[in-house]
């Protein structure tokens, strides 16, 4: 009999407070579980790096990479925040000085090929002879992997093909799944030879995993609240117990210095991100309720960028105010959201929808998470090329909106990715410009 430890996280979106206490945890795992004989390896499912953060923006990604390959992670595979945050050579050279394996079967480069830095799927041996097969899949944001030069497949179709190859290959199949726990759910009773399945994206935390048949569903939450740690009792290289458990991070102890260890990271990337932009003769204050010069700036950049007929952004978008000189880090600080610009062909018609959606009294207060919105607040909304009367009649650079014409409105893509304007946008023509983020777009016209 032997017993294989398996050490999990997901989503950390590069929260990496409780990083010391997280990486002291998974050190003392390891060297107790190696003294007692016992096999120990640890994978990350994606959403590791968020660059939010200044040191994530900074050294776009390396930082984090350094932090796992500290910590001695086995094998990761890739989130959007990895796969769609970073232009394709950010992406293609991101992995070049990790100490770990990284796992993506459904990842191709434009010539249909996997990359050289990844695998579908690694093989492991443990001291006894036992294969353990893990094959990694992200989330099918296709279109935004085109539009960067990748080409990202159906995960399941993915997934199918690659099952008989690691049936053969392994005695044990783990899969790392960033796609959700509804998929992971699926998955589980459409491919029954799938011994765990460590999942992530829809930050779903599960105390004691989740059973599906033989396979065995784990997540870890987000943000290093929980690690999670998933045992394998195997007897003749098959598992005959399996257990899921989750550590609260903040009830492990205490490790000597980390808040200033944590504050050290945030301090490196801060200092890497002092650059000036450029240096301002007036204030610009910051206000999510009141249409402010610094909002018009960011909308009429967003406007400009995207060749559009008009544009509006929400006022909760923005998340501080800028005086003197301007640094990159202070448009890291203030527009902080992986959040790129979008075009969308509308009619007049369906042009007014959306915008009288957007003066609705209750619009501002709505608090908003995910979708790359790293605020809490929608805010007002900040036009570009848009004006009302007192009747609310829409004019669209000085003329009167025509209910037949056909328009280009620019829009934060958060707003195309289905909690808003659904009985509209979801099957318009939209145009997403990639790897720019709004912060880039404000620094473009701020430089000018």
């Amino acid at each position: 009999m032997e017993f294989i430890h398996i050490y999990h996280t997901n989503d950390l979106h590069s929260h990496l407070k409780r990083w010391p206490r997280i990486q002291h945890f998974l050190t003392s795992k390891r060297t107790q579980h190696e003294a007692a004989g016992e096999e120990f390896f640890l994978f990350d499912v994606g959403d590791f790096i968020d660059r939010w953060h200044p040191l994530s923006e900074a050294t776009q990604g390396q930082g984090n990479i350094e932090l796992l390959n500290e910590a001695g992670y086995t094998a990761v595979t890739i989130g959007n925040n990895e796969g769609i945050n970073f232009p394709y050579e950010g992406l293609n050279h991101l992995y070049d000085n990790r100490d770990f394996d990284v796992v993506v079967a459904n990842l191709y480069n434009s010539k249909n090929q996997h990359p050289s830095w990844l695998k579908p799927y690694n093989i492991y041996q443990t001291k006894n002879g036992t294969r353990i097969g893990v094959i990694g899949l992200t989330a099918n944001f296709s279109l935004l992997y085109e539009l960067l030069g990748w080409k990202l497949t159906n995960p399941i179709e993915e997934l199918k093909r690659w099952m008989e190859p690691l049936k053969e290959d392994a005695d044990i199949i783990i899969l790392l799944s960033h796609l959700g726990l509804n998929h992971d759910e699926r998955i589980a009773v459409d491919y029954p030879e799938i011994d765990v399945i460590l999942g992530g994206h829809t930050h779903h935390a599960l105390p004691d995993g989740k059973q599906i048949g033989q396979t065995l569903i784990a997540g870890a939450g987000k943000h290093g609240r929980f690690i999670g740690q998933v045992t394998l009792q195997v007897v003749d290289r098959k598992p005959i117990h399996q257990q899921a458990k989750l550590y609260n991070v903040m009830e492990l102890p205490a490790v000597q210095d980390e808040k200033a260890v944590a504050k050290e990271l945030y301090r490196k990337g801060k200092k890497l991100l002092n650059q000036t932009i450029t240096t301002l003769t007036n204030d610009l204050p910051h206000d999510p309720f009141q249409e402010t010069e610094l909002s018009e700036i960011l909308c009429r950049a967003l406007r400009e960028w995207c060749d559009a007929d008009c544009a509006f952004i929400n006022g909760g978008l923005i998340l501080g105010s800028l005086s003197g000189t301007v640094t990159a880090y202070d448009l890291l600080t203030i527009c902080p959201h992986p959040i790129n610009p979008c075009k969308i062909h509308l009619t007049g018609k369906e042009l007014t929808e959306v915008l009288l959606e957007t003066r609705d009294e209750n619009w501002s207060q709505r608090q908003i998470t995910g979708l790359g919105f790293r605020g809490t607040i929608i805010g007002i909304s900040v036009y570009d090329g848009i004006t009302f009367d007192e009747n609310n009649v829409i004019f669209i650079n000085g003329m009167e909106l025509e209910l037949e014409g056909n328009y280009t409105l620019a829009i934060p893509d958060m707003f195309t990715f289905g909690h808003f304007f659904k009985e509209i946008l979801p099957n318009k023509k939209k145009e997403y410009f990639l790897p720019e983020f709004l912060r880039d777009l404000l620094k473009w016209k701020l430089e000018k």
